[in-house]
């Protein structure tokens, strides 16, 4: 997957200094950008503290909280020099976004206290697209940005919502700034941010609904791959979460996860669910492992990390693993995570095969055993 961010900043920035410098000459602190409380004027500064908030992050590796500075301007600044700052400002995250090593995460509050340097791109990019489309609306101009722009950020920082016919109204209304025929109008939102879960010699990485497309088109999916390409089942699994993407339905704390080595960025796997819980607050989880990576507790360890982290929360009392009969070590990886056999079974989709149930309860929980 080739490196997403620094580039689509700076075609954003561009795109909305060109339209802005056609109208530096009226009156921006006396009219209020579409249907913001701000003026135009005020929501131009506010891109420009966006983009300069989000690469200093980015650089510093803030962890906790944001870097206590901000940005002022010069006073007697005109229009003109706000859209310099902008420019500027633009330039900085697109380049702090380039040399920022793919692993690397910064504080943000939305929703997972942490994103990567793609979502720092995607967050100010969308900041820079509905800001332009409000200063416009404001000013009576004609905005429209690139699609390409636009399903780019959706695909990495709105994998909750529905893809609709065109990525910019799309867009539009999933921020408040629009209809969409048959959704209801959305009165409050914020970033979602891919969820990345510690384990000891493992990070599990949530799996956008942008990178499941590079991996279902036999990519990379963003990630660098032990033995060079990830396991079959990944791209499987990844096909799933596109599905439920553009049925809607997709959640992406219970999505996907790939396996990232700590000691050097590599993926050795992928694992995640099958599904959100059900109305019991069942749900089935699966995994697999590239080759290479077999046959060194990676697979145990990611699943107790993921059964900890799913079994911790109010919706989800109990999970469970099918695997073949046959595949003892699959098993073994389940005992050792602290699932236990089932004393039930069904068939598999393969012809005279049979799965066994594994399952982990949460230590809350004293429901029946799931059937």
């Amino acid at each position: 997957m080739r490196a997403w961010g620094g580039d689509q900043v700076t075609e954003a920035v561009a795109g909305s200094v060109e339209l802005l410098r056609t109208v530096t000459d009226e009156d921006w602190t006396g009219v209020r950008a579409g249907r913001l409380e701000w003026t135009c004027r005020r929501t131009a500064e506010h891109v420009a503290s966006d983009l300069i908030a989000y690469a200093g992050q980015l650089a510093g590796r803030a962890q906790t909280a944001y870097v206590p500075f901000e940005i002022a301007f010069d006073e007697g600044t005109d229009q003109a020099g706000v859209l310099d700052v902008v420019e500027t400002t633009g330039a900085l995250l697109a380049a702090t976004v380039r040399t920022a090593p793919p692993r690397v995460r910064a504080f943000h509050p939305y929703p997972f206290r942490s994103a990567n340097r793609e979502g720092f791109a995607a967050m100010g990019i969308t900041e820079v697209l509905l800001h332009t489309h409000d200063i416009a609306e404001g000013l009576g101009l004609a905005y429209e940005p690139p699609a390409g722009l636009c399903e780019a950020v959706l695909s990495r920082i709105f994998p909750h919502v529905r893809p609709g016919p065109e990525p910019w109204p799309t867009l539009l209304w999933a921020t408040g700034r629009g209809e969409l025929p048959g959704r209801a109008p959305v009165t409050g939102w914020c970033w979602n941010n891919n969820l990345v879960l510690p384990a000891e010699r493992l990070t599990l990485e949530g799996v956008t609904p942008a990178a499941a497309a590079d991996l279902v088109a036999g990519g990379d999916g963003g990630f660098g791959w032990l033995g060079d390409a990830p396991y079959e089942g990944t791209r499987e699994v990844a096909a799933g979460l596109l599905k439920a993407y553009d049925a809607g339905v997709h959640r992406p704390e219970f999505g996907v996860f790939v396996l990232v080595r700590r000691a050097d960025g590599r993926a050795v796997g992928s694992l995640g669910f099958h599904g959100m819980p059900d109305e019991e607050g069942r749900t089935e989880i699966g995994y697999d492992l590239v080759e290479p990576a077999r046959g060194h507790g990676y697979a145990t360890e990611a699943v107790d990390a993921l059964a900890q982290w799913a079994l911790a929360r109010d919706d989800v009392g109990l999970l469970y693993a099918a695997v073949e009969e046959a595949n003892t070590p699959s098993q073994a990886v389940l005992t050792r995570a602290g699932f236990v056999r089932a004393d039930v079974a069904r068939e598999s989709l393969l012809e005279g095969d049979t799965l066994r149930l594994y399952t982990r309860r949460a230590p809350r929980a004293s429901g029946p055993a799931h059937r």
